[in-house]
């Protein structure tokens, strides 16, 4: 099972990190069928698979840092086989918990900052940011939504879709390129996150221009997403580099495409980062 897991993190690159944490960390309960002869190696067992899940698809935060929570509170725990892989199964019922509900509870924090006839400005496709301003529509928030296209995916055409059968939203979508000339009748920017890695946030590519133009307009930039996205130490993030033909159908000769899935927005142009933790500067 773990090994299947593996090779099908590797190729779940459309996929949110949440639903890669979860799978990678449900697949860990396999170790409880297997024969351990003593604590020592049922954990070397574990260290080693986790490893392997968190390599798997190393841009992933979320299944990082699920990896590392399942490992400092599993390993060195217990003094029995028995005991640890009790304490697995508790643990990875624990972490897949706080995966699947931070987004939302992020979410949640996120619905008391939007005001009653507010325009914002979106970029790609963030389950979390549309919960949140769902949310606040059905409140009875008035609220303009500029969504940009996000290509070469054109994920923001999902995004304005969604939005338009919320009643309360006017969505308007814009190529990624007109951003600038409409972020000046935004009363803010809110996005989604990939990670957030020390002082950088990591997010679908076309992030960074839109948070630095907002940045040089004085438009508040707002970034919404689990707290199992944020990591310090131990967590190098790898850019995902995605198949030309989503830029161009046919070859153009003498052309190298680059189409990577991320770029890096440093933090200090952000002014607002809320998780299910809360509410917090940057």
């Amino acid at each position: 099972m773990i090994d299947e897991t593996i090779a099908e993190i590797r190729e779940m690159q459309t996929h949110s990190s949440s639903v890669v944490a979860v799978k990678a960390t449900q697949a860990l309960s396999e170790l409880a069928a297997r024969d351990h002869a003593t604590v020592e190696e049922f954990e070397r067992d574990l260290e080693r698979n986790a490893s392997a899940l968190k390599r798997a698809n190393p841009s992933h935060a979320s299944l990082f840092n699920a990896m590392e929570t399942i490992l400092v509170n599993v390993v060195d725990r217990k003094d029995t086989v028995e005991e640890a892989k009790e304490l697995l199964d508790e643990v990875i019922d624990r972490v897949v918990e706080d995966v699947r509900e931070g987004k939302s509870r992020a979410a949640q924090k996120a619905v008391p900052t939007f005001e009653d006839g507010e325009t914002f400005l979106t970029h790609d496709y963030s389950s979390t940011v549309l919960e949140a301003v769902e949310t606040a529509a059905g409140e009875g928030r008035d609220l303009t939504a500029y969504v940009t296209e996000a290509r070469p995916r054109f994920l923001g055409r999902k995004t304005a879709r969604r939005l338009a059968t919320v009643g309360g939203i006017e969505p308007h979508l814009l190529v990624d390129g007109a951003a600038g000339s409409f972020l000046g009748e935004c009363d803010r920017v809110i996005v989604g996150m990939d990670c957030i890695l020390q002082d950088t946030l990591y997010n679908r590519v076309g992030t960074y221009p839109i948070v630095a133009t907002a940045n040089h307009l004085g438009v508040p930039v707002t970034v919404v997403g689990s707290a199992a996205k944020i990591v310090d130490d131990g967590f190098v993030f790898e850019n995902q580099y995605r198949s030309p033909a989503e830029v161009s159908l046919e070859p153009v000769e003498d052309v190298l495409i680059e189409n990577p899935a991320y770029d890096a927005t440093p933090t200090d142009l952000i002014d607002q980062v809320i998780t299910d933790n809360g509410v917090r500067e940057p």
